[in-house]
């Protein structure tokens, strides 16, 4: 009994692409040193997700000192009371 070929499905994209924000939110001081302000409240809110968690590196396209700056930041401004711990979508 001979086989019956398959169609063969179409490769789909292996990595998920996402829209990054491409927003730079650090700023410098007048000594020259890079910082991210908490009291940002607007920027910082592009680098959480719907859910309230903070983004990645890739969706965020930050480098990794910057990302530091931006959980730091995230934090501080939530123990504030400037951005909420979780967003509830009711």
């Amino acid at each position: 009994m001979p086989r019956e070929r398959t169609e063969r499905r179409e490769k789909q994209e292996k990595f998920q692409t996402f829209a990054r924000p491409k927003v730079k939110i650090a700023r410098t001081s007048a000594s020259g040193k890079m910082y991210i302000d908490y009291k940002d409240t607007e920027s910082l809110r592009k680098m959480v997700s719907g859910n309230g968690k903070i983004l990645s590196r890739k969706r965020t396209s930050a480098s990794a000192m910057e990302q530091r700056m931006i959980a730091r930041a995230v934090k501080r401004a939530r123990y504030m009371a400037l951005l909420p711990y979780v967003t509830t979508g009711l």
